[in-house]
């Protein structure tokens, strides 16, 4: 089922969120913990390029955010801001880079338009004359929102655009085509130097309003986990911020998952998740629509987690990055005694995921012992039956060593 009207994206302005939001530190001004590439080091709290300073990019991915930092540029300065990087590759291609350039310097005079501070490298321009004399400290303000990307600079906004349109002026550059990576800076072997670096994540938003109306009430209410039950253990590693609930994958609870105060029978549940973080690099088989291995393997990230239905982890909607696609009952489909059409069904219909690190959007429904699971508008379960799944039992939120985000997580009794 698709329904746009309860659960359509809306693309609200940047300045409804800067005001009263959750920053994290990206830097914790003693080391690079959480970044990684070569030329850069810490000079008293700043990160700052050295002159064989080339890429360096945070470990995690990112896809809506606003990102708030300082820089300071010598004179002919040289930098660059990567956004949607994905992690190899020039990033002003694949990737887009936004200038951190002293403009001022007469070196630069005769640059392209789309050169100059603040501008989209090969794509947009930027207004000019809004950085601070040479050798002081600029703010800058980047904000990233689904198709839309604006910059401000020392409180003015030099540049807004939609990623869309762009992409129709510029169909051949595939960095516009991305919406979620990683954040870097593109060193140029000058002294740029960087501090208090923060960012506010932002999940997608839904139509709350036509939500209540359908009988759905939030299970995640965006700023705490009253609704879950949370082992000692896990308090610093399942964290609600600005409406997103991140898990790092690295919970040292005895019961790492995250399970519901409430116990559920038939429902319909609705959520947002995307990967945040990084996977190995493995071999992971092909099935098919029968639900067997084909003997075929693929290569992939690795990355897994899942949803708990009923209180049982082998009644369990995974979330994962394997060829088959989210949404696959595992601890069903490989179970050889279960007859042949439960296998095939609880085996997705199609692989529906958005590319890792962008906004998933999934629907999980329980009848009796019958599934339907939704991906991305796509029906990749219907009507799966679970043998012995149990008539009411929490959901859970599985641990699985995995760093993710959920978020919207609403849910209907039926």
């Amino acid at each position: 089922m698709k329904n746009f009207t309860r659960w359509g994206i809306i693309l609200l302005s940047s300045s409804l969120f800067s005001s009263a939001q959750e920053f994290r530190s990206l830097f914790n001004g003693k080391d690079l913990t959480g970044w990684k590439g070569e030329g850069y080091e810490v000079v008293d709290g700043t990160i700052v390029c050295t002159p064989k300073g080339k890429n360096l990019i945070t470990e995690e991915r990112f896809s809506r955010y606003i990102l708030d930092f300082e820089f300071r540029l010598p004179p002919g300065g040289n930098n660059g801001l990567a956004l949607h990087y994905p992690g190899t590759g020039d990033s002003a291609y694949v990737g887009m880079e936004c200038q951190i350039l002293d403009d001022t310097s007469d070196q630069y005079k005769d640059l392209k338009d789309y050169q100059f501070h603040g501008s989209l490298y090969t794509l947009l321009p930027a207004k000019r004359g809004h950085l601070k004399p040479q050798g002081e400290w600029n703010h800058e303000r980047v904000t990233v929102m689904a198709n839309t990307v604006k910059v401000e600079v020392n409180g003015t906004v030099v540049l807004e655009t939609n990623l869309e349109d762009l992409e129709k002026k510029f169909p051949k550059h595939q960095g516009i085509k991305r919406r979620s990576g990683h954040i870097g800076w593109c060193g140029h072997g000058d002294a740029v130097a960087f501090r208090n670096i923060k960012i506010a994540e932002m999940p997608p938003t839904p139509n709350t309003e036509e939500l209540a109306k359908e009988g759905f009430k939030p299970l995640f209410d965006g700023k705490s986990l009253e609704h879950w039950k949370v082992d000692a253990g896990s308090e610093n590693h399942w964290v609600p911020a600005n409406g997103v609930l991140k898990y790092d994958g690295k919970s040292t609870a005895k019961v790492k998952d995250l399970w519901s105060v409430k116990p559920y029978g038939d429902f319909t549940m609705v959520f947002d998740w995307r990967w945040n973080g990084l996977g190995s690099v493995m071999n992971r088989p092909v099935i098919n629509a029968a639900g067997d291995e084909t003997g075929e393997t693929l290569q992939v990230e690795e990355l897994d987690s899942g949803v708990y239905l009923r209180g049982d982890s082998t009644s369990q909607v995974n979330l994962w990055n394997w060829p088959v696609g989210s949404g696959e009952v595992y601890g069903y489909r490989i179970n050889k005694k279960l007859a042949p059409e439960i296998r095939a069904g609880v085996t997705p219909k199609e692989k529906a995921d958005r590319p890792v690190g962008e906004w998933n959007h999934m629907e999980i429904t329980m009848k009796g012992d019958r599934l339907t699971v939704i991906l991305n508008g796509k029906k990749v379960i219907e009507n799966a039956q679970l043998p012995g799944v149990a008539a009411t039992g929490p959901v859970g939120l599985q641990h699985h060593g995995s760093s993710l985000d959920f978020a919207n997580i609403w849910i209907k009794e039926l």
